[in-house]
């Protein structure tokens, strides 16, 4: 085995090393120590470190003496007196076969040096804080790629408010029942904003216990509270700066986080919990509620200078029930989406999209979304008709006569009552061959009837 060279190694090491005897007596420096000090190694070789007369014009600080002494590793802080460099010394003995001290070695570093590593350190964990929480929201709350419907003059109305405050730092409050689209109103303010490609942190106030919600906000230090993480931990408010926050359902919020937010938007600035110094934010704040929040500020629920706090631009999204011309494009837009998901080629009849436009859809959007594509999901025939329609949202048969009366063809009506015929010989009979015979029909025209009446 090849003769390992130590001093080779060592002079070329990042760190200075200083080394002695049993004695003191100093026996090896690297290149490192003699470039931090300014010295020569003629200088040092031979000096005895119980001697201050030798060791005062070199350093001060010296642990190698307590450490000769004591048999143990120590620790200080000192200085090289010709470079006036401030130096973290370690100091450790190392013993021969018989437990005796042989060696005393110390490492040292610069201090300048630690405390811009050290710096440099508390940045990159921000940086990796601020990333992974963006990516973990992100991932928690994807956002399909899907043309907006706003075939309606509310939803035009909306869409050309969020468009014209874009490009501003303007605080937006959303309103609307739950499912309207309030997200899409801020995912769209967002993305024609300047802050795109910026953290954008989206927070639901009612899906976090009020006891977590400040903490998710506003951050904590170390040790703060029981269970607090080693280090601390940024609030989304610190990740998003720079970006975009969407407080989601704040009419839930609590009233004394209310108090706190509203001195965040007045101050732009964020303490964290258990701590003293506030730090600067640079954030836009989208807010968004299905509450009526003048009816929380009479009942005492909600303040109301946080509410024109929050209400500088105020949308408010009608119901899916009031927004008659946007039912029909949102079922095919969904239809298509489904279609395409599960790999299928479904139709809609006229009666079914008839049954569809009349349904008061208290789930709005999101209701009709779960709607389309549990009726893609379920469907075998290729048509989604007034049965599957009724079926699905638990309609009266009557239901479906009463719309068909009035919005169907004479070609839809005479569909209906073949499907009625066929279904009801089928039954009787108890195959298609028995109920062709019943009908007065050749079996193969029963068969094509029924693949296309999808029975």
């Amino acid at each position: 085995m090849k003769e390992i060279d130590f001093k080779k190694i060592c002079d070329n090491l990042i760190d200075a090393i200083y080394v002695t005897d049993a004695e003191g007596n100093t026996i090896y420096v690297n290149d490192a120590y003699l470039k931090l000090g300014n010295l020569r190694r003629e200088e040092l070789m031979g000096m005895n470190v119980f001697n201050p007369d030798q060791t005062k014009q070199v350093y001060t600080g010296g642990v190698l003496p307590d450490v000769l002494k004591s048999g143990r590793r120590c620790e200080k802080v000192g200085t090289l007196k010709r470079t006036n460099t401030k130096v973290h010394i370690t100091g450790i003995p190392i013993f021969d076969e018989n437990g005796e001290i042989q060696y005393a070695v110390a490492t040292e570093k610069d201090v300048a040096r630690l405390e811009e590593l050290k710096d440099h350190l508390a940045e990159l964990r921000k940086e990796n804080t601020q990333g992974a929480a963006e990516l973990a929201y992100l991932r928690d709350r994807q956002i399909y790629d899907i043309d907006v419907v706003m075939e309606s003059a509310c939803m035009q109305e909306a869409f050309a408010v969020a468009r014209s405050v874009a490009k501003t730092d303007v605080t937006v409050l959303i309103t609307g029942e739950s499912g309207t689209g309030k997200e899409i109103i801020a995912d769209a303010i967002y993305m024609a904003s300047e802050r795109n490609g910026k953290p954008f942190i989206k927070l639901n106030c009612s899906a976090i216990p009020a006891n977590l919600l400040e903490s998710e906000l506003f951050g904590y230090e170390e040790g703060s509270f029981t269970g607090a993480r080693k280090g601390g931990k940024a609030g989304l408010f610190e990740i998003a700066s720079g970006g975009v926050v969407l407080l989601d359902e704040v009419g839930d919020m609590p009233m004394d986080l209310q108090v706190k937010l509203l001195r965040v938007l007045q101050s732009r600035e964020v303490t964290r919990v258990g701590g003293k110094d506030p730090i600067p934010l640079d954030i836009r704040l989208i807010a968004s509620t299905n509450k009526n929040l003048k009816v929380g500020i009479e009942r005492g629920t909600f303040r109301e200078d946080l509410y024109y706090r929050l209400n500088v631009v105020p949308i408010d999204l009608k119901p899916l029930k009031e927004r008659q011309a946007d039912i029909e494009p949102l079922v095919e837009t969904f239809l298509k989406k489904y279609n395409t998901r599960y790999n299928k080629n479904l139709i809609m009849t006229r009666l079914a999209m008839a049954m569809m436009m009349e349904y008061s859809w208290p789930g709005n959007i999101r209701e009709l979304k779960n709607v389309i594509e549990r009726m893609v999901v379920i469907n075998f025939t290729g048509v989604i008709d007034g049965d599957v329609v009724a079926r699905v949202l638990g309609l009266p048969a009557a239901k479906v006569q009463s719309t068909n009366s009035r919005h169907g063809t004479l070609k839809a009506a005479t569909e209906s009552l073949e499907r009625q015929m066929i279904e009801s010989a089928l039954e009787r009979c108890g195959s298609k061959r028995k109920a062709a015979k019943a009908l007065g029909v050749d079996h193969s025209t029963l068969v094509k009837k029924c693949q296309r009446l999808g029975i």
